[in-house]
């Protein structure tokens, strides 16, 4: 299958020298982009006329919770801070079964895809009463149907209250069940080779709702796999103030302690690391997913981006769940971190332009892709394309390095094309009736629910 992109009017690469190119033509064929330049000699199957559009590598967002989008803008869950906020959604969160997996995430990627994001990371760790494999089989045929590139995890949680944690006993599972369903989630869904559409992690949600075993074994086990590993940490204050007093430790010290750091291993949030740990992250080589809309609502705090980036850490981008986010949008995310940073740091803040390599490339490393995150010849043919004469972007679109994080975008983007098949055609989903994918979800919400 070959597509070939004619015309360009400029294409912001995100390679290593910074390249834009102005009027060229992008020949992709079986997934990989193969040419990039003026009048190319090709045939294609499929050929668009670029002359208006810009274009940018797919965005990739390594955190979110897809589930979360049928529970957001709940009215009992507003104005909380995150441990009151997760203890009013565990009642809800107890009824998730896998047609409720299976829609809210492919909504959730559908807004994701229309928001130029073609690789998306879903750290999903509910599972009540349900073995994995179900729940992570509906996501993956969601993800398949429209066409996203995904990389899902086995997350989980087995401290309860009752255990001195904070989820209640309908949402944890043992220790040994989690290490059992972890290995066949790997074995039945990686795929480890290039250009691979479908991925897993191995993720202890928290050092408040998994145990000192959980976080080791998953270690051990994601290692012999050759898995990455995920969780969050130093989201909050009283998640440190928890670790300070279950363990004695801070909660980075308590996650050194079990050997869950390292290159294959990415935290969400980091709000809270002090110096000393910030270059441990460095010497590490550890990653930071950045969820700035989440750590806004829920009033955790702002991440020292700035500090990291200047150490030469990974740092990605990640809308979070939408119970927190109240949205699936990486462009208002990329928009959202940009702002933030320059209220708390100013003129040491990244410049919009970072903001974009951070939710592309950043967005790459941290999931160990180097297959991704920029358009270069060899790399996978994953990005976007935005048509110039929007009226939301008037005045705007001189400066197209800058554009998307300094002035956003407030509608679709024009076309998202995922290993080189277009997912996203004239704003709207290719592959999907949206309207139809509304009121099979709006029905399931009622259910889930139990409202009218």
């Amino acid at each position: 299958m070959a597509l070939l992109l004619r015309n360009v009017r400029c294409v912001v690469s995100c390679d290593e020298r910074d390249t834009v190119y102005e009027k060229v033509d992008i020949y992709c064929k079986d997934g990989v982009i193969e040419a990039i330049g003026r009048d190319l000699d090709v045939g294609a199957e499929q050929v668009i006329n670029c002359s208006e559009l810009l274009c940018y590598p797919g965005l990739v967002n390594t955190h979110h919770h897809f589930y979360q989008i049928f529970s957001r803008n709940l009215p009992q869950t507003q104005g909380l801070k995150l441990f009151d906020w997760l203890t009013a959604l565990y009642d809800i969160w107890k009824n998730l079964d896998p047609e409720t997996i299976y829609l809210s995430s492919k909504c959730a990627l559908a807004l994701l895809m229309k928001s130029g994001c073609t690789t998306a990371f879903d750290h999903h760790y509910v599972f009540p009463g349900e073995s994995s494999i179900r729940l992570l089989e509906a996501q993956f045929a969601a993800a398949g149907e429209l066409g996203a590139r995904f990389y899902a995890s086995r997350g989980s949680m087995n401290l309860s209250k009752k255990d001195g944690g904070l989820p209640p006993d309908s949402v944890v599972q043992t220790t040994e069940r989690i290490l059992k369903d972890s290995m066949e989630a790997v074995e039945r869904f990686h795929d480890p080779s290039a250009g691979s559409m479908r991925q897993v992690a191995l993720a202890p949600c928290s050092p408040f709702s998994a145990s000192r075993e959980l976080y080791t074994e998953s270690a051990v086990l994601a290692r012999s796999l050759g898995v990455r590993l995920h969780t969050h940490l130093c989201e909050t204050k009283d998640e440190e103030n928890y670790t300070l007093t279950a363990f004695k430790m801070r909660p980075l010290e308590y996650l050194q302690s079990m050997d869950f750091v390292g290159k294959d291993v990415w935290y969400a949030h980091g709000i809270w690391f002090n110096d000393d740990e910030l270059d441990v992250l460095r010497d590490t080589g550890t990653a930071v997913a950045h969820c700035p809309t989440s750590n806004m609502k829920l009033a955790s705090g702002a991440a020292r981006i700035p500090d990291m980036l200047e150490r030469g850490i990974t740092v990605s981008l990640g809308v979070d769940g939408s119970a927190s986010n109240d949205g699936s949008d990486m462009l208002a995310e990329m928009r959202q971190a940009y702002l933030l940073s320059r209220v708390m740091y100013g003129n040491h803040a990244p410049d919009a332009y970072e903001w974009l390599k951070i939710a592309t490339l950043g967005g790459a490393k941290t999931l160990g892709r180097d297959d991704l995150g920029s358009i270069e010849v060899g790399k996978r043919a994953d990005l976007f394309l935005i048509d110039k004469r929007r009226l939301d972007i008037v005045g705007a679109a001189y400066s197209p390095k800058t554009m998307l994080a300094a002035v956003g975008l407030s509608d679709s983007v024009d076309y998202t094309i995922v290993e080189g098949r277009i997912t996203v055609e004239n704003g709207h989903l290719k592959n999907e009736d949206e309207q139809a994918l509304f009121e099979k979800a709006h029905q399931k919400i009622k259910a889930y629910l139990d409202v009218e």
